[in-house]
């Protein structure tokens, strides 16, 4: 999935026009005070109609119930005999509302949230790229102003959101997939700290050689898939900044057995960690420091 941002005076316009433009699957995050901007006004009733079955948020036939009037719930969704559904539900971060749709979007599009660490767009008069963490692809003054062929093409050469999810769709949906009995997978986090009583690490900052990290990437998952037993081997590292408590690196392998599971996705990571070009800069409590120099 390819996340973006847009934030400043007409982001929900932006995000709708930008939403129609691309192909596939689109997720749009909007805050709850944006969520009227760009919409074209309809006439109606300001209250429920008490006569109206779907008012408390029961279920309707041939419309979706609104889940804002059910009891109170993680998450609530309400859907029609169409399939098509309205949902509401609380998430602990941003991070693990992309992780969540992540495996089943192309692409996301926030509107309004400057501290997520993804592609941007700024709009406005004074717009400061300084102002978000990501890469800021564009920037106009209103939302009509913005190129949306070249942000689109911007958009898809962009570092996509990947987690372990999504890798693991992936191998499920390999041809070999009903001749395995085991998927294993290795996810390497940001540690905060080895011992109690070091600095606390921050964050980390990852740096890769373009091109040549993913090609590396993909020629050792080749050669590990070749070995006997094993279907499909897929990997992704994260790149920016992570912070403690973070996801940095994905190895995932579908096999025939979990021996062979096991000892690839072993294989698999050590190999990323010693032959793919990505450098790791470390920010503690006290100082930073890229570690291939401290080594």
């Amino acid at each position: 999935m390819r996340p973006i941002s847009i934030v400043g005076d007409g982001a929900p316009t932006l995000a709708r026009r930008l939403a129609a433009r691309l192909d596939g699957r689109v997720a749009v995050v909007e805050r709850e005070d944006d969520r009227d901007e760009g919409r074209p006004t309809e006439s109606g009733p300001t209250e429920p109609d008490p006569s109206d079955r779907a008012a408390d948020g029961g279920a309707v036939e041939g419309g979706v119930a609104d889940p804002a009037g059910r009891p109170d719930a993680d998450t609530e969704i309400a859907f029609d005999a169409d399939g098509n559904w309205s949902g509401r539900g609380r998430v602990e971060g941003f991070d693990d509302l992309l992780d969540g749709l992540a495996p089943d979007h192309d692409y996301l599009v926030a509107v309004g949230e400057s501290r997520l660490r993804v592609p941007a767009v700024l709009l406005g008069a004074d717009p400061d790229p300084e102002s978000v963490p990501g890469t800021v692809l564009a920037t106009a003054a209103t939302a009509e102003a913005v190129d949306l062929d070249g942000l689109v093409a911007d958009l898809d050469a962009a570092e996509p959101w990947i987690t372990r999810e999504t890798l693991v769709d992936r191998v499920e949906a390999s041809a070999d997939a009903e001749r395995s009995g085991a998927i294993a997978t290795f996810t390497g986090r940001v540690r905060a700290r080895d011992d109690p009583d070091d600095d606390r690490t921050t964050h980390l900052a990852f740096e890769k050689y373009e091109g040549v990290a993913a090609e590396r990437m993909d020629a050792i998952a080749d050669e590990l898939a070749e070995r006997d037993g094993v279907f499909d081997v897929r990997m992704h590292h994260r790149t920016g900044v992570i912070e403690a408590g973070e996801d940095i690196v994905f190895v995932v392998v579908l096999a025939g057995h979990r021996r062979e599971a096991f000892r690839t996705v072993e294989d698999g990571i050590d190999r990323l960690k010693d032959e793919v070009p990505i450098f790791k800069k470390e920010a503690t409590e006290s100082e930073t420091f890229w570690v291939h120099r401290r080594d």
